[in-house]
């Protein structure tokens, strides 16, 4: 690139305008690059030490150098300093601290000096150009982007953008498809980042958002906003689940992303090499929106647990290779899509499971209240899981249950009431005898069961149950079925109680805690 230093000024503007149309930038930052030569070069023949600067002028291309002095009342660096008597003899107005710019005469570059600017030109050019890359491209992410390959590079493609450069990593590419020199490819922009070589435009074909976005091209009533994307989830080059729904209840979501004739949903398709797509419509309750993302199979029922996000789904039992899918991928999608955690179970398993926990609660009310076996299966039948439950419950409660009377319903409470106190009674005895703490004994949020678990493990005060992990929390105690969750949450209240942490520094301290592992 000739750059003009050895120019007169006319033709100076001339190359910058060249130069900047040539690489998109704009005349002004080419002439930002030249002054900054200008400087280089002045700085060799005056001294590096010296502050210059230099000015070319945009309307006439006039180059006008000075030297930077500031002004101090006692020079200590004649290089850079000048006393202040001196500055107001030139100009009255100065004051300590004042720039003051001295006019250098203009400079005659010899041919090191031009080389050496002409090098900074070309840097800073470089610079810019980059920067006008990434300020581009930056603006674009969440886009789909249309280039031409460029090469293949150990299974990367390499995708040329016009005036940029991207790439698709070998694992953002559709497993299967390949691509050669000068084809055209479609692709979503996630990412650009700043990097030592220059900015790096990061293209995907399996991010779920490329195909949301091919369907928004696809589906005018998507790009319009009636019908909303609510989730994706690809199984990319295989199958892939998408959640939509309509803001116009005269417009069905589904059958407009399908198109006549399938003809929308075909068009991206192809564009996915052939990876099928289920669209699922969106539903606010979990559970509808579970049993539609599990399409095609049929559900008999569902069991929620909101704490764990979790939801078990009873299907037909020869629904169950259907609702799994090959190699699991079907609940698979269908738990990407709808964020929960999701158990399939036949009819056949939920009906064996339940006449075991049946039997086993009727043994345990059996053995516990010392009642007859019918008496037993009538309480398991009412929901009752435990003595515990019983104990708590109103007599008028019990009563209601029907072959039950007042008089039965009083000596059940009872019966429970006195087991319960006499299993306390036991466990408070083993607290004592393993020396766990009056703090850790009347922190309320841990009942007493719990409380003797955590001393059997080694916890025995309120201090070494704040200086626990969510996750240790979690292990060891499996039967009270903690999450992380709430596990952070425990420690982070007894942490308030030590006074080890401020209430208003507890919410987000608990979060962080749930989600780091212990050690």
């Amino acid at each position: 690139m000739d750059t003009g230093l050895s120019l007169n000024r006319a033709e100076l503007l001339r190359v910058a305008e060249a130069v900047a149309q040539e690489k998109g930038i704009t005349s002004g930052e080419v002439m930002d690059a030249m002054e900054q030569a200008m400087q280089t070069a002045a700085r060799r023949k005056y001294g590096q030490e010296h502050e210059i600067r230099a000015e070319i002028d945009r309307k006439t291309g006039e180059i006008r150098l000075w030297r930077v002095l500031e002004a101090v009342e006692q020079v200590e660096d004649y290089t850079k300093q000048i006393a202040l008597e001196v500055a107001q003899a030139r100009n009255p107005a100065a004051q300590l601290g004042d720039e003051i710019w001295e006019p250098l005469p203009p400079i005659d570059m010899g041919r090191i000096a031009a080389q050496s600017a002409k090098q900074v030109i070309v840097q800073k050019v470089r610079e810019y150009e980059r920067e006008r890359q990434y300020n581009e491209f930056k603006d674009r992410i969440g886009e789909i982007i249309v280039g031409e390959v460029k090469r293949m590079e150990h299974g990367n493609v390499l995708v040329d953008l016009g005036r940029a450069e991207a790439i698709v990593r070998r694992d953002e590419l559709i497993p299967r498809e390949s691509f050669r020199n000068k084809d055209r490819i479609r692709a979503y922009l996630y990412d650009v980042r700043h990097e030592l070589r220059g900015p790096q435009i990061f293209l995907s074909r399996t991010h779920p958002q490329f195909m949301a976005k091919l369907f928004e091209q696809e589906v005018p009533e998507i790009y319009d906003g009636i019908i909303e994307i609510k989730a994706v989830a690809r199984d990319p080059g295989s199958r892939a689940k998408i959640a939509v729904i309509s803001k116009d209840s005269s417009i069905d979501p589904v059958g407009a992303c399908v198109g006549m004739r399938g003809s929308r949903v075909q068009a991206v398709v192809q564009e996915l090499s052939g990876e099928k797509v289920d669209i699922i419509p969106w539903s606010a309750d979990p559970a509808t929106f579970v049993v539609n993302a599990l399409a095609p199979a049929e559900v008999s029922k569902v069991v929620l647990d909101p704490d764990n996000r979790r939801i078990e789904v009873i299907v037909p039992d020869y629904m169950q290779h259907i609702a799994i899918g090959r190699r699991g991928q079907n609940v698979r999608l269908a738990s990407q899509l709808t964020g929960w955690d999701i158990d399939i179970v036949s009819e056949t398993e939920d009906s064996e499971r339940r006449a075991r926990e049946f039997r086993e609660l009727t043994e345990l009310f059996m053995n516990e209240l010392n009642v007859e076996e019918v008496i037993a299966q009538l309480l398991a039948t009412e929901g009752f899981t435990s003595v515990d439950e019983l104990a708590y419950a109103e007599v008028e409660e019990l009563a209601q249950i029907q072959g039950f009377d007042e008089e039965i319903a009083q000596a059940l409470h009872d019966r429970a009431a006195a087991w319960v106190e006499e299993r306390d009674e036991k466990l408070r005895q083993e607290a004592a005898e393993l020396g766990i703490a009056e703090d850790l004994m009347g922190f309320e949020r841990l009942d007493l069961q719990t409380i003797v678990a955590l001393g059997r493990a080694g916890v025995r005060s309120l201090e070494d149950f704040a200086d626990l992990a969510a996750d240790e929390l979690v292990e060891m105690l499996p039967q009270a079925g903690l999450t992380q969750e709430i596990a952070g949450d425990l420690i982070m209240d007894a942490r308030i109680r030590l006074g080890w942490i401020e209430p208003a520094a507890a919410e987000p301290a608990a979060a962080e805690l749930a989600e780091q592992p212990a050690g």
